[in-house]
């Protein structure tokens, strides 16, 4: 049973699925990270691939940039494929001078303007948050890792280049660590769906503090804390 998105049986995708935007950090966490890893799907160039992490079944498979092309994916998973939980392994922006270029950040919420937060129950604003137990597992692996994560909420933005740079200040002051644009969108597929869903994310920019940019090779090469972070939630 293929979708119009994915084409390969259910059986070929795992319960877990590790989900980065870019398809070449799929396909190397396919290649580096797992087992007998092997491609199931490969439609408009966003590769599944599916093996296995410490004996466990794992499928990385991309989601794109953006809530719209995340939430054709996320769906499809959760509601034909009968994935059970989902991980974004990312990047963001980082707002809070808390953070630093290279730092993680496990998104416990996510706002967005995005109307993914309204659509389904217009006048109310939905509150998106991950799962409970992914998120209390990657923090828990994590801090006894000795690993440095920031534990808070993100914004999604459904813009990478936006003139609205005044509410970014807002933002800081309201704790947010760091900018995005798929985490809200995933959440509130998880909801939807009734599964389970996380975001892991590694600090590629700072907005404020003028530390150096990672650059696109760094982007893709330079998370390994971060997906191993997001293993472990994803195994909670």
């Amino acid at each position: 049973m293929a979708t119009p998105h994915i084409a390969c049986e259910p059986g070929d995708i795992a319960s877990l699925v590790l989900m980065p935007g870019d398809p070449k950090r799929a396909e190397r966490i396919a290649r580096t990270r797992m087992d007998g890893a092997r491609l199931v799907s490969d439609v408009r160039g966003i590769g599944a691939w599916t093996g296995t992490i410490d004996g466990i079944p794992v499928t990385a498979m991309a989601s794109g940039m953006g809530v719209p092309s995340l939430s054709i994916y996320a769906t499809e998973l959760y509601e034909q494929y009968g994935v059970d939980r989902i991980c974004r392994v990312g990047t963001c922006g980082g707002i809070s001078p808390k953070v630093a270029v290279r730092d993680v950040v496990v998104a416990s919420s996510a706002h967005t303007s995005s109307k993914v937060s309204t659509i389904d129950l217009p006048g109310v604003t939905l509150s998106l948050a991950p799962s409970f137990d992914m998120l209390r597992g990657a923090v828990d692996h994590a801090r006894s890792s000795g690993r440095s994560v920031h534990i808070g909420p993100v914004f999604t933005s459904d813009f990478f280049y936006s003139t609205r740079t005044d509410i970014i200040p807002a933002l800081d002051k309201l704790g947010t660590l760091g900018v995005e644009m798929e985490a809200a969108g995933l959440y509130a597929c998880a909801l939807r769906a009734g599964r389970e869903a996380l975001a892991v994310l590694t600090v590629s920019d700072h907005l404020f503090d003028g530390s150096g940019d990672l650059t696109a090779d760094e982007r893709e090469t330079l998370f390994a804390e971060a997906l191993e972070t997001g293993i472990a939630g994803l195994r909670a």
